[in-house]
């Protein structure tokens, strides 16, 4: 992970940043724009998705584990974080920096998920919202299906499922909606 994060996504990222910018300075405009958009909308959409897990993540604390059950949902964060930095996967106590690393890793996933999004429907106007829903389950669908459980040591109860599934639902409908009035506010005005 630590040679891809340096090697590819960076780069990546860094490179699409550049084209926006030339976009925005001597372009159409259109590329900035989706960029925009997108990354602002993911944005929003992994906040949104954090927020409703939190209740399950502290359950335990709030003395709501007769409610909600008590999952470990953020505790890849850090693994995250050691992983980028060259760290073991395994720690009692990751640092401050794996921890502040792996949230980073986890936020950039949301903003990139919302450009992909963005780029795979164009104009947010001409799609329906829900298509984002569709691509937030399908994000969920693929992690279940791949080694990443296994991996991180997650045990796929019919509970974690359930949760997860829905914070992805959540994730596709804050996405769906934030993609379509972001759209709408960033739109070019028109000249008389």
């Amino acid at each position: 992970m630590r040679g891809f994060t340096f090697s590819v996504s960076l780069p990546a990222l860094a490179g699409l940043c550049g084209l926006a910018l030339v976009d925005r300075a001597i372009g159409t405009g259109r590329l900035w724009r989706a960029a925009r958009v997108g990354a602002s909308a993911g944005l929003t959409a992994a906040v949104a998705y954090d927020v409703f897990r939190l209740p399950f993540v502290f359950a335990n604390t709030l003395g709501i584990q007769q409610v909600l059950p008590a999952l470990k949902l953020f505790n890849v964060f850090p693994r995250f974080g050691a992983m980028i930095l060259g760290q073991p996967l395994e720690q009692p106590h990751y640092s401050l920096m794996a921890q502040l690393v792996g949230w980073a890793y986890h936020f950039s996933n949301g903003l990139m998920f919302g450009i992909m999004y963005v780029a795979l429907i164009g104009d947010a106007t001409k799609r329906h919202w829900a298509w984002a829903v569709v691509f937030a389950v399908g994000l969920e669908l693929a992690m279940l299906f791949t080694p990443y459980p296994a991996f991180f040591h997650i045990p796929l109860t019919t509970r974690f499922i359930v949760v997860t599934l829905t914070a992805h639902l959540i994730f596709g409908i804050v996405m769906g909606l934030a993609t379509l009035s972001f759209w709408k506010m960033s739109s070019p005005q028109v000249s008389r």
